[in-house]
């Protein structure tokens, strides 16, 4: 699903220094909770923070490539695209990122602000 930008709501999340690279942080907005990495090539990604297999943490996974592996049972997930690599299936929610005057934005459909 392609989202226009000025259907999001753009949420300060962090300063851009602040994120070790290929370490999640949890963001939290209206009732949902996001993981945040910053990849080895310094490119940013945002996704649901819940594995769809057994709920684990996502920011607590490890981070290889543009794949974090759930903490709980190993499911690789690609970060780009938010699908569980097969063998595993699922996917999880993907957003959108953006980086203005050294901080870090998560774009969160106006929608769900309507429903948080």
């Amino acid at each position: 699903m392609i989202v226009k930008e000025e259907q999001l709501v753009w949420v300060k999340a962090v300063a851009y220094e602040e994120l070790a690279v290929n370490t999640g942080r949890t963001v939290r907005y209206c009732g949902e909770e996001v993981a945040l990495f910053k990849l080895s090539s310094g490119k940013l990604q945002a996704i649901q923070n819940r594995c769809p297999h057994k709920d684990g943490v996502l920011a607590e996974g490890i981070v290889c490539d543009e794949h974090v592996f759930c903490p709980l049972h190993d499911r690789k997930i690609h970060l780009p695209s938010g699908l569980v690599q097969l063998p595993d299936t699922g996917c999880v929610r993907t957003y959108t990122t953006k980086l203005e005057q050294g901080d870090v934005y998560i774009g969160f459909p106006k929608a769900q602000e309507l429903a948080g």
